[in-house]
């Protein structure tokens, strides 16, 4: 297994199960995310890509079912301990789904809305304005912050979602196929969106798109399902490396034969 010895990771998985129920989703997932880097996570659907980002910032606390196993550390934080807010873990690692879902409100109150629940003390319009920036979508709305979010395209619906994850000004970015409901055009905005922000931030995204984990990632990690509880469907990690090396040179056939296309 490849070890990064990136000399700073933001977030370790050890050991990481996740369970709905008595149903295990996701076995023992070892995994260290590099600060200010693009980590793709690529697998087959059901295989667990998205239950994994959910344990980053608390998300799955938010199903009735699940519960989790092992030590997912945010910072050195093990993020589960009971004396940790999940709340205050979300601001600090924010989320974009993979549908656009603005707010019904208007462009500048999408954006205004989580800095004011935080109690932000600073000059709203320069935050509203910073964080459109941001998105790559100031130049679009600047005349029009008045109107819905939802009147947006789809495309611009997700750079105001992402706007709206910024203004909390967390560290991490996670991505939850945040391209797929999108055209072509609007894939590559959000792709060279990631480049600029990742200079500022952590982006973990799932995607189930090959070229799109090639193109815009740093590392990537392939998750699928273990071959011996196949009947399971218990997701597990095949190989995590260099996004270079996965495409190129993967130390698993496994993992070869997914991005070459012969399963998923």
């Amino acid at each position: 297994m490849f070890e990064n010895n990136h000399h700073d990771n933001i977030i370790k998985t050890k050991d990481l199960s996740v369970f709905y129920g008595s149903d295990e989703a996701l076995h023992n997932i070892n995994l260290d995310i590099p600060r200010n880097r693009i980590t793709a996570i690529i697998g087959p659907s059901g295989c667990g890509k998205s239950t994994l980002i959910r344990c980053f910032n608390r998300m799955n606390d938010l199903i009735p079912s699940a519960s989790v196993k092992g030590d997912v550390l945010y910072n050195n934080l093990n993020i589960n301990a009971s004396s940790v807010d999940p709340v205050q873990i979300r601001r600090q690692i924010g989320m974009v789904f993979q549908k656009p879902n603005p707010f019904p409100k208007s462009i500048y109150e999408n954006i205004a809305f989580g800095a004011k629940i935080n109690n932000y003390q600073g000059n709203m319009d320069e935050l509203v304005e910073k964080s459109l920036r941001q998105a790559a979508l100031w130049d679009e709305v600047k005349d029009e912050q008045e109107k819905s979010g939802l009147a947006l395209s789809g495309g611009q619906q997700q750079r105001l979602c992402i706007a709206r994850a910024l203004a909390t000004e967390p560290e991490v970015i996670l991505m939850d196929e945040p391209a797929s409901a999108l055209d072509p055009i609007a894939t590559l905005k959000i792709e060279e969106l990631m480049q600029e922000l990742k200079e500022q931030y952590t982006i973990i995204i799932v995607t189930h798109n090959m070229q799109q984990a090639s193109r815009a990632s740093d590392y990537t990690a392939f998750i699928s399902m273990d071959r011996s509880r196949i009947e399971d469907r218990v997701g597990i990690l095949v190989e995590y490396d260099l996004t270079s090396k996965i495409f190129v040179n993967p130390a698993e056939q496994e993992t070869e034969d997914y991005i070459s296309g012969r399963f998923g």
